[in-house]
């Protein structure tokens, strides 16, 4: 087992440097596979969010936002290059700390790393094109007027994130905010914020302009809702659940305030007859128990054609029986702890409530029997599932797969598009002209054919229907974050025309 490092102590990062909280208060740090209290983080509260919001509004607006807002992409673009090298040099301590934060497996926590250094590193070269694109012609069908656009900072940001992937998913909307010339305040979740301060830290190192970013960190209540509602952000992207979602959309409409949600899921994967078995195994399984089944796009609802139901079944208890599941920082480990206790109880809930609904835990559903300690859930698959099962419905947020047979392909279509949300769906089948097909007819931001979860810097991510608006990632990303200004010239020498000139006697 690789050495616990010393966990930092770290204060509000405002302005460009260290601020305790303004009442004092900070919150444990728990590592929730071993139980112990290993650190703590300060509890931020309205009156920090006021002093986090004044800096980045003076750092956006600064000299006529010379030094960033309106500083050329290549200013910005050399400051998330610099972020990306430290994060690669700091590759294995914030890893380390994540999983100690997180419950992860380390394998888990090296790989978001290598995704948040490529995440900067993508949106510097955005950054750096983005003067190329402005004053984009418009073609208009007068000759005497020329059109134009420009891409514009969108202002002062609040962005929330989540706990599941700490400092990636708060990569996924820092990264793209300052590339597009916003200033920040980012306020991670409270379970698991220690690398989000630790990119703090590195913003120090490469000399980021101060109130560029700040970071703050406490209770949702405390911190997060005077975040979403404060009159100077001028709009806020939030990673979480659908309830926060509705409860931060709630707060921006007052003020008519942007924002992009992305929230929940209960993602279908189907699998027709024609697969490979054990490929089909080894992605529904990818699918639902990486990261603990932690996952907003996890594909926690299997579709089975009745021809390979039972076989499929053997098959996928086989292998996650074979899951070593264990402290997450043991090499090979597959699957590590949830990351509190309250998501703990809250998933053994799902599975009794299923249980006692009629359904079948096929496998798992339990604390592992090796692991006396920390907030294990074994891979749990259940079987004999109605549509109208709390399972069925409601998203889990962990290790559980629940699974339905279907005969028809139009039938798997109706079953996987019978869900609240829309952020992801998945196809399985040798068929290619089936799988075009079921791409287009699923209500979901997201189809993967032949895979599941694969998730790329490039491509857009978002959903639909309670799964929330907006796309990250990609020039989507990017776009989250600028505003189109148009720019309308008339180009002749000669009077408009439209009033007659008063006469000169």
């Amino acid at each position: 087992m690789a050495a616990q490092p010393t966990i930092p102590r770290r204060c509000l990062f405002i302005g460009g440097g260290w601020r305790e909280p303004s009442l004092g208060r900070r919150l444990p740090v728990v590592n929730p596979a071993t139980e112990a209290t290993i650190g703590d983080i300060p509890a931020a509260t309205a009156e920090d969010v006021e002093i986090a919001v004044a800096a980045a509004r003076d750092a956006f607006s600064r000299d006529g936002g010379r030094h960033w807002s309106r500083a050329p992409g290549a200013v910005r673009a050399k400051f998330l290059r610099a972020i990306a090298a430290k994060i690669k040099d700091r590759k294995s301590d914030l890893a380390l700390l994540e999983t100690l934060d997180s419950g992860k497996p380390l394998d888990e926590t090296n790989a978001d790393m290598d995704d948040v250094a490529a995440c900067f590193e993508y949106y510097a070269d955005l950054a750096e094109s983005l003067d190329e694109k402005q004053r984009s012609p418009i073609s208009l069908p007068m000759e005497n007027f020329k059109s134009h656009i420009l891409k514009e900072p969108i202002g002062v940001v609040g962005l929330i994130t989540p706990w599941n992937y700490p400092l990636l998913m708060a990569t996924w909307k820092v990264a793209p905010s300052l590339a597009a010339g916003c200033t920040a305040v980012l306020k991670p979740s409270e379970l698991a914020s220690l690398t989000c301060l630790e990119l703090g830290a590195i913003c120090m190192e490469v000399a980021l302009p101060p109130g560029v970013l700040n970071i703050i960190t406490g209770l949702g209540p405390e911190a997060g809702a005077p975040l979403s509602s404060h009159p100077h952000v001028d709009k806020v992207a939030f990673t979480g659940s659908t309830e926060t979602g509705k409860r931060i959309m709630t707060a921006a409409a007052q003020m008519v305030k942007p924002v992009s949600l992305e929230l929940g899921g209960k993602s279908p994967l189907i699998v027709f007859d024609d697969v490979d078995i054990d490929k089909a195994v080894e992605w529904a399984m990818f699918g639902v128990f990486a990261n603990a089944g932690q996952v907003c796009s996890a594909t926690s609802r299997l579709l089975l054609h009745e021809k390979i139901a039972k076989q499929f079944l053997d098959r996928l208890v086989a292998w996650a029986k074979n899951i070593k599941v264990s402290d997450p920082l043991e090499e090979g480990c597959r699957l590590g702890s949830v990351v509190s206790e309250e998501q703990y109880e809250k998933i053994k809930k799902f599975i009794s409530t299923a249980r006692s609904e009629g359904a079948t835990i096929l496998c798992g559903g339990a604390r592992p029997q090796h692991l006396r300690r920390g907030f294990f859930i074994e891979p749990t698959i259940i079987t004999d599932v109605s549509t109208s099962m709390q399972i069925w419905r409601e998203e889990v947020f962990g290790p559980v797969i629940c699974v339905k047979e279907f005969r028809t392909e139009s039938e798997a279509v109706e079953l996987a598009n019978d869900t609240h949300y829309g952020l992801a769906g998945a196809v399985i089948s040798n068929d290619e002209e089936r799988c075009q097909r079921i791409s287009k007819a699923l209500h979901s931001g997201i189809v993967w054919i032949n895979c599941s979860q694969p998730t790329f810097v490039q491509a857009p991510w978002g959903g639909n229907k309670r799964s929330g608006f907006g796309r990250e990632l990609g020039e989507w990303g990017l776009d989250n974050y600028l505003t189109i200004k148009q720019v309308t010239k008339y180009c002749s020498d000669e009077p408009w025309g439209w009033y007659q000139p008063p006469s000169k006697l």
